[in-house]
């Protein structure tokens, strides 16, 4: 039986299709080749680090398949303006329309709105996609250890770091995670939430840190409630939380974000 996973990827290699028919790379290329600079979103981590905070990506997103519809009528804009005053050093921007109802429109009016580096965050399968994030303005793009193989998770992180863009590459697994420690990128993220279940463990992200390397940036993703997660997962050593729902059920998400950790509303 096909998992949640299993659709979503389905779903993306139609998509890359469809969009391919509709914008050909070559004018997808010269879109991403007149925007401006990346942001440094490595850099925007690091500076939390050294200033002894921990660095939040903050999510943006309307739904998604484990909590079904969370703000229909979201306004990206003013989610990025209160994400950035509130403390965040990146965001994360969900642009999955069929099992997220993101879209790219979400994540240009995100970065028009604020000074912060953005990643966008859906299913890359295809070099097609990688253009495509570019070309959005995206800062950094995701990469899933075990959707995709790690020859094509090589090829992808190749061409993004050809346009200047940062890669994240998450794991669930130990083999997942040695995989992922191949891609040559500073950022490796332990997501806590089975893509084939959408069930959540901090478990995961505990048994897993220790094993990646101390030159990395070890994020952890999904499942991040409260205060007491954020410590429970400080005491293994993790510094870098990419946070969503936890905010997005909020009527304000930048407030919510101050409770989660308080040591960046002070």
């Amino acid at each position: 039986m096909a998992t949640i996973l299993d659709r979503i990827l389905a779903t993306k290699y139609q998509e890359v299709v469809a969009a391919s028919a509709a914008v050909p790379l070559e004018a997808l290329q010269s879109r991403a080749a007149a925007m401006p600079a990346p942001r440094d979103f490595v850099g925007a981590l690091r500076t939390r680090h050294q200033q002894g905070l921990p660095a939040v990506i903050a999510e943006i997103k309307r739904a998604s398949p484990s909590q079904g519809v969370m703000n229909p009528d979201l306004d990206p804009a003013a989610v990025a303006r209160d994400y950035e005053s509130a403390g965040a050093a990146c965001l994360s921007v969900l642009t999955d329309r069929e099992y997220f109802q993101g879209a790219p429109a979400d994540l240009i009016a995100a970065k028009a709105a604020c000074t912060l580096p953005v990643l966008r965050k859906d299913f890359m399968v295809d070099p097609y996609q990688v253009w495509e994030a570019r070309a959005m303005g995206a800062d950094c793009i995701l990469l899933i250890s075990g959707a995709i193989s790690l020859s094509r998770m090589l090829g992808l992180a190749e061409v993004a770091a050809g346009l200047g863009m940062a890669v994240l590459v998450e794991s669930h697994t130990e083999a997942q995670l040695l995989e992922a420690l191949k891609v040559p990128t500073p950022l490796i993220g332990l997501n806590n939430r089975d893509l084939a279940s959408f069930r959540t463990d901090l478990g995961v992200t505990e048994s897993l840190s220790p094993i990646i390397p101390l030159d990395r940036i070890v994020v952890a993703e999904s499942g991040i409630r409260d205060l007491h997660d954020v410590t429970r997962l400080q005491a293994v050593g993790v510094q870098t939380f990419l946070v969503g729902g936890a905010f997005m059920a909020s009527r304000s998400p930048g407030e919510q974000l101050k409770k989660v950790f308080p040591q960046l509303a002070k």
